[in-house]
């Protein structure tokens, strides 16, 4: 593809034909404020955050293609007018105690509201919107729509990338907000549950409910089903606190579904076997893994002398990975039985 040069803030850029202002500045080290553009998804220009002078006017740089011998101002006085007003217009109203907010140090909007300088004192007398409820009736989402900037990236994520199109905007002026069909709670709509639009929400609107910050991150594979999603752990305190997907895995690309991204409760759960049991005078020991593995070749063996093979049947689990289930049905032809199964047909 064609490259071309630009100036922006009077550095020299050369960057590939077709991209956008903001996508050549950031990609240079040039900070442009903004909130509605997300690398996933396709630029929507709502907030006008990133708003920039281009040859002279005033566009929004997200959606604004570069040009050869363009000259663009980032920070003018122009600009500077223009950006303050629109994120005071976005913070007016918004939830003020950070600390007691799950994305303090990781919003959007505070990080662009301290680049301005958008002082919170002048804001006060201009508040006026009542706090809404919190929508907590999802098992692993919480919805506060008091810390909503209506930038529509969950729109925007539901509709591009998980196709669902669970949520949407609805009703007008101080009104208007992200809601389901209906208005009814994300629990009764058609939501999957899958959290893409959680981990893109610029703000503190769309949380995980049991989000801990963790400690440290261990990369690996879900254990779900045998697709191999790249997932990086969360860890803290000997248990995982979160899952993240891995962007840079071919198989996912960072998606994740519902199980995959909340499902781990079972890891740490203390009803989960960690070792072998056999019953002995109808109660369950303890035993070794040799110990159990004998056992279930005995009977295996026994039973087929017995009844024939036909009366051998397994079923194998989606969370082992493909080679192991292919082994396990293997083992089982290997006895002269056809009987084989996986949870992930039902």
């Amino acid at each position: 593809m064609k490259k071309i040069q630009l100036f922006v803030d009077g550095r020299e850029l050369t960057v590939l034909e077709g991209k956008t202002i903001l996508e050549a500045a950031l990609e240079n080290g040039i900070y442009v404020p903004h909130l509605c553009h997300h690398p996933d998804l396709e630029p929507a220009g709502i907030c006008r955050v990133c708003v920039v002078e281009a040859n002279g006017a005033l566009v929004p740089s997200c959606r604004a293609p570069v040009a050869d011998g363009m000259v663009v101002k980032t920070d003018s006085s122009l600009v500077n007018r223009v950006r303050h007003l629109a994120v005071e217009l976005l913070a007016v109203n918004h939830h003020e105690d950070c600390l007691a907010c799950g994305k303090n140090y990781d919003c959007k909007l505070q990080e662009v509201a301290q680049y301005v300088g958008v002082d919170p004192n002048r804001l006060k007398r201009f508040k006026a919107q009542e706090m809404q409820p919190v929508d907590d009736s999802h098992p692993f989402i919480i919805r506060d729509y008091n810390k909503c900037i209506l930038c529509g990236i969950c729109v925007r994520t539901c509709d591009e990338i998980v196709c669902v199109e669970a949520i949407d905007y609805s009703f007008r002026g101080y009104a208007e907000k992200i809601s389901t069909l209906g208005d009814k709670p994300l629990q009764d709509s058609n939501c999957t549950s899958c959290g893409e639009c959680v981990v893109r929400c610029p703000v503190g609107a769309l949380l995980p409910r049991k989000g801990v910050k963790p400690a440290y991150e261990v990369k690996t594979i879900c254990t779900y089903c045998g697709c191999g999603c790249g997932i990086y752990l969360g860890v803290r305190d000997g248990q995982i606190a979160g899952v993240r997907g891995d962007r840079e895995s071919d198989v996912n690309e960072g998606e994740l579904c519902v199980k995959g991204r909340f499902g781990f409760s079972f890891v740490n759960h203390p009803d989960r076997l960690t070792v072998p049991l056999i019953k002995r005078n109808g109660k369950f020991e303890e035993a070794s893994w040799d110990e159990a593995l004998d056992l279930v070749a005995a009977k295996f063996l026994e039973v087929q002398a017995k009844y024939g093979p036909d009366s051998l049947g397994g079923l194998s689990s989606a969370r082992a990975t493909n080679e192991d289930n292919y082994l396990f049905q293997k083992l089982l032809r290997s006895t002269g039985s056809n009987s084989v199964d996986c949870c992930a047909r039902l």
